[in-house]
């Protein structure tokens, strides 16, 4: 079975289909455009599946490419290895389910320009794959980067059509495309000089010229270097996770951008940010990490409680859910400070659930939007009335997102306070932990508004001949809504890989 198994595969067959789609070799046709890249999506999640049944958590996947006249590169240390080990396993599994609903969630959300709207959508799932995958410092760097082309134009495109700002003022897609590609680009510049530093003073105390992260010997390197090239990392995948006050360019994104790009920000692309964090700092640079995490865990504790409150005053359904993304971003970050084992598989496993969680919302808030042409809550109501469907499926999945029990994200959030409480170099982390329960109630709050104010009520008469979901939506939200059961009742299934 492993012969047909590939690593390489796993990452570039989006990128070729992407070049191969948005080439003149191909239709413009958009239904068969549509229906061959969902084909794709499709195609890609169940060869993920196949190799997660046949992964071994004690001989993860390994491969390493050789290209023609790379021999510049490698004799600076770089390899083009790419590993999966168990977490990666997660979250590549992960990424390839949610851009499969993402292009499912296209159907009605895409208007216009149908190859250039496929292609994109491929070549980000095949950068942030490589990001997940990456074995070595550099290529993940150049992953990283390559991620800013395709999210740039899936954010800053009319993909439904109307007519572009005319002169020299640019839309308020295009606005929220320029400040997420400059805020991630300055941010990736303070990363980079980390991973040179980190490459220079690598060889400099091991006499190991190798950017590949198990040939990384960090206790050789001086604390004050260490604490240095950590704080520069952090800049980097603080932006992207994001941390506060880094974060002002995801509400932005998120209103403007159509649904399954938001569907993708908040799902995947947030989680390359904490997953940055894991690979460097935890992993690499374990000693700074130790030193700098009760610092870190006062940043997480104010991207739980800011954010929260954010959320509260927010009109805009998006925007509720965007800066509830951030407020469960602090809960990723708080476990990880925690720095035991509790902590990284409860930091892992919210990743999952969160993804499922905001999947299921931003998909609620579309279709809303795509029937009412609304999505202020202040002035919309009684949706229930026309789609009980939708209704049920949106109040299970805002159950969900508080931490009801027998859903995934209530054991994420227990065991991310479990991991905080049990972290013994520091007290102020079981203060975080003890401090951020009572937070779970804002966001309670907050859910149950939007949940209130927009399917309750009067339904005004010209929406009373609007119709419920989709056959395209049903499979969307029903498949949020079984990840959050099966994970809620049966955890083990990604914390038994994480061990």
């Amino acid at each position: 079975m492993d012969i047909f198994l590939s690593v390489p595969f796993l990452i570039f067959m989006p990128l070729l289909v992407s070049m191969f789609l948005i080439s003149p070799l191909f239709t413009r046709n958009e239904i068969i455009v549509r229906r061959f890249s969902k084909g794709v999506f499709l195609f890609h999640f169940l060869y993920t599946l196949l190799m997660l049944a046949c992964f071994d958590s004690a001989n993860p996947y390994t491969s390493e490419i050789h290209f023609f006249g790379l021999d510049w590169i490698q004799s600076m240390g770089v390899k083009f290895i790419f590993k999966i080990d168990s977490i990666s396993m997660i979250m590549t599994v992960l990424t390839s389910f949610v851009f499969l609903l993402a292009s499912m969630a296209s159907k009605f959300n895409i208007r216009t320009n149908h190859k250039f709207y496929y292609s994109m959508l491929l070549l980000l799932m095949s950068s942030i794959l490589g990001i997940f995958t990456a074995g070595d410092m550099f290529v993940f760097f150049l992953f990283w980067e390559l991620e800013l082309i395709p999210a740039y134009f899936l954010i800053g495109e009319k993909w439904k059509g109307g007519k572009c700002s005319e002169g020299n003022t640019a839309s308020p897609e295009q606005k929220s495309a320029i400040k997420f590609v400059l805020y991630t680009f300055l941010g990736s510049m303070v990363m980079l000089l980390g991973i040179l530093l980190l490459h220079y003073y690598n060889f400099i105390s091991s006499g190991v010229l190798s950017s590949v992260f198990t040939d990384i010997l960090s206790s050789k390197i001086p604390d004050s270097i260490q604490i240095l090239i950590s704080i520069c990392l952090l800049i980097g995948f603080g932006v992207k996770l994001p941390i506060i006050p880094l974060h002002t360019w995801l509400p932005d994104a998120h209103t403007n951008a159509p649904t399954p790009v938001s569907m993708v920000l908040a799902g995947i692309l947030l989680k390359t940010g904490a997953y940055g964090i894991y690979r460097f700092n935890y992993e690499a640079l374990p000693d700074a990490f130790l030193k700098i995490a009760p610092i870190l865990a006062v940043f997480a504790l104010v991207n739980i409680i800011y954010t929260a409150f954010a959320a509260y005053s927010q009109t805009d359904i998006k925007r509720i859910v965007a800066y509830s993304s951030i407020s469960n971003m602090g809960l990723v970050l708080l476990g990880l400070c925690a720095i035991n084992k509790l902590g990284v598989s409860a930091s892992v496993f919210h990743m999952a659930a969160h993804a499922l969680v905001t999947c299921g919302l931003f998909m609620a808030a579309g279709i809303v939007y795509l029937r009412f042409k609304n999505r202020d809550i202040n002035t919309l109501s009684g949706v229930a009335a026309v789609m009980p469907r939708l209704f049920g499926f949106t109040m299970v999945i805002v159950l969900a997102s508080i931490g009801v029990p027998a859903f995934a994200p209530f054991v994420s959030e227990i065991l991310t306070i479990i991991s905080a409480l049990n972290a013994d170099f520091s007290d102020f982390l079981k203060f975080a932990a003890v401090f951020s329960l009572p937070l779970l109630i804002v966001s309670s709050c907050y859910m149950l508004k939007f949940l209130h104010k927009s399917f309750f009520g009067e339904l005004s008469y010209e929406y009373e001949k609007v119709n419920d979901i989709t056959v395209h939506e049903f499979i969307v939200l029903a498949s949020v809504l079984a990840g959050l059961i099966i994970f809620g009742l049966y955890p083990n299934a990604i914390l038994g890989m994480i061990g």
